[in-house]
């Protein structure tokens, strides 16, 4: 387990099983209802997917990947178009619909989210420039978050699926908030996976293995939880209930994650509960521009 002696944060590496540098899945300790893999693949390697009890959203990282998937009726090949890292902007995603099963073809990095469900939804391709971007928060609480498996973008069963970019300095998953409890119109319980990334900001001379960030989560009303970590690439956070954020990306460095959510309530939909001793926060953006350094597009001369 990590230095922060909680179980519910993981460092890059301590989930790895059978090829996958990370899993997260149902017989992942009090895990239930969401999970994810994290995997580099060279030239030629193969990544099997044979589960056929969950939904997917295959997330190029960095780099390009086929997607061989087959149902019942049917064999697909989707190609998927990536970029050079977490940090060039939108990629193109793929969702796989309980019942199939897939093989991934491809060089570069990529995570799988995915959820349990009975519940089948038709399989779809959502290129990069469909990808709805959000520019959220404003001043030093501005980010950029790129909305792909989040209703209405895809129609999934279950998954809730988007990922952040965080400039250096600013803070993001803030508020502190929580969705640990069912209260119609205003809060769902969903499990959420936070997966991290970090690099120095374009142009600067940090080396990406000392690149972090800071991330939080604290008790609710619901359990106890305890989270104050520097997160780095590869670092996994699970938040089953309690408050969670801030994410802090530290000056100088960038910071990414991709959220994956989903939970035991009828209703596939994001609904949070501030924390009340913070929420007064929101109210300071509307007086504020959003980070000029947003959006974030791809960096056409330096490699991250």
């Amino acid at each position: 387990m990590s230095n922060t002696g909680d179980r519910w944060f993981h460092r890059r590496g301590e989930l790895a099983r059978e090829g996958w540098e990370s899993v997260v899945d149902a017989t992942t300790p009090g895990w239930a209802h969401t999970g994810i893999r994290i995997a580099d693949l060279a030239r030629h390697d193969v990544l099997a997917m044979p589960e056929i009890d969950v939904e997917r959203i295959v997330v190029p990282l960095a780099g390009s990947f086929l997607v061989t998937h087959r149902d019942e009726t049917a064999e697909e090949q989707t190609a998927l178009r990536g970029r050079a890292s977490v940090f060039e902007g939108p990629t193109d995603v793929l969702y796989l619909p309980v019942g199939t099963t897939a093989r991934l073809h491809g060089e570069g990095r990529v995570a799988i989210a995915t959820a349990p469900v009975t519940e089948r939804r038709p399989w779809s391709h959502l290129p990069a420039d469909r990808t709805p971007v959000e520019l959220r928060g404003a001043g030093a609480s501005s980010r950029q978050v790129h909305n792909f498996g989040t209703p209405p973008a895809l129609d999934a069963a279950k998954l809730i699926v988007c990922e952040v970019i965080t400039p250096a300095g600013n803070w993001s998953s803030y508020p502190p908030h929580k969705h640990d409890a069912r209260i119609p119109g205003q809060e769902t319980r969903l499990e959420e996976i936070y997966y991290f990334e970090a690099a120095p900001v374009r142009g600067g001379a940090g080396a990406k293995e000392d690149a972090f960030g800071l991330f939080s989560a604290y008790s609710s009303p619901a359990s106890e939880i305890a989270i104050d970590a520097m997160v780095r690439t590869g670092d996994i956070a699970l938040v089953p209930h309690g408050y969670h954020g801030p994410a802090v990306a530290a000056p100088g460095y960038d910071l990414y994650y991709l959220n994956v959510m989903a939970g035991p309530d009828p209703e596939r939909s994001w609904l949070i509960s501030d924390d009340p001793a913070h929420a007064w926060v929101r109210d300071t953006w509307a007086g504020q521009d959003v980070d000029p350094r947003l959006p974030y597009t791809p960096d056409e001369e330096e490699s991250r």
